[in-house]
Formats: C-alpha cells, structure tokens, sequence
C-alpha cells in the first residue's frame, strides 16, 4: 500500500465543530443552573440545533457530562502526577482528593455520575476520565507503600468516600475540607493531622 492509500482521518467540518461548542456551551449553562439532571432537550434548544444533533455528539447524558468535565479530568491527572514526587504521600494524596472534590462538586449531582465513569468494572470512560483514575490510583498506591494509608482499603472505595463528600458539598460548600479532615483517619492516619490543620480544626 502507498502513502496515498493509507485511510486518512478527517477533521471534524466546521459547523460539526460549532455545533458541539454550542452544545457544551448550553451544557455548562444548563447544568449549572439545574444541575446533573437538567433537560438535555432543554440544552439542544438553548445550543440553537435539534436534539438529534446533541445525541450525534452526546449519545447519553454520561457523555456529555464527561465532555464538561473533561478539563477538570486533564488537571487532576497532571496534578496527580505531578504529586508523585512528594516526599510525604499521605499528603499528597488527600491534597488530590480534595481537588478531586472541587472539581466533581461544580454542577449539583455530578458526583455519582462520575463514580459510574471510574468504576472500573463499568465500561472504561473517557481518555481523560481514565487518566485521572490512573493517576489518582498510582498517588494511593504510593501512599500504602509509605504506610500512610490502609493496605487493605480499594481505591475505588476511596473515590467512592470523596464522591458522598463532594455531594454534601454541593448543598454545604464549607462542608468539603471538613467532611475530609474527618475521613483522613481512615484514608491516610498518617497524614490527618494534616488535612486537619488545612480545614481549620483542632491539631
């Protein structure tokens, strides 16, 4: 086969790339306002284009909150990784948990949405989903090595805590660092003092 018969893999047209920039746009818009569960024919209409148009681009709501959080997914892998070369695992671990939780907690009723995405006997979610997953995982693993967290515990079971603790937020925002601090007893006992210290309470 030469050059010319390889298959080649066409850019989005431009009025596809329009139209799923309107439709994220109304999204964020929409979810904002109405959180997780917002009408997504509501959105269609808000983005100018039919609801056929949406499902094209978003076969179902998960796809589309994934697409939303998409950014937030890309920072919290870097941080992740970023993390990875802190002497003090424990801390740095509750640190990416507590990033975790902003960034889930942004539109009301994300939080369980995104546990469906990470869990890992679902089918795999979104490049970006995946790599925060990755990089969230290799912080924990990290800080069962140091003993600064439970050897026995799962690690989706932690995102798990982090994702009640980031739907309690979305109605009580004080409430993350708090709820946090107290989990980091069982998460990371190494590093509770810590985490306590970051939410205000008693050392």
């Amino acid at each position: 086969m030469t050059s010319d018969d390889t298959p080649r893999t066409r850019a989005p047209r431009a009025d596809v790339r329009r139209n799923r920039a309107r439709l994220l746009a109304a999204a964020r818009e929409m979810f904002a306002r109405d959180g997780a569960g917002a009408s997504l024919e509501g959105v269609a209409r808000l983005a100018g284009v039919g609801v056929g148009t949406l499902y094209r681009h978003f076969p179902t709501r998960q796809d589309l909150l994934e697409a939303l959080l998409a950014d937030a997914y890309d920072a919290l892998a870097d941080r992740g990784r970023e993390l990875l070369g802190s002497p003090e695992p424990g801390r740095a671990l509750l640190a990416w948990l507590g990033e975790f939780v902003a960034a889930v907690s942004q539109f009301q009723g994300t939080a369980p949405s995104v546990l469906v995405s990470l869990d890992a006997e679902r089918p795999a979610g979104s490049r970006p989903c995946r790599a925060m997953r990755d990089a969230g995982e290799a912080l924990f693993a990290r800080a069962q090595e140091s003993g600064e967290a439970p050897a026995g515990a799962a690690f989706l079971d932690v995102l798990k805590l982090a994702g009640g603790i980031a739907t309690a937020a979305e109605r009580e925002p004080g409430a993350a660092e708090r709820l946090l601090s107290l989990a980091a007893s069982g998460i990371a006992p190494g590093a509770a003092g810590a985490a306590r210290d970051a939410a205000g309470g008693p050392g």
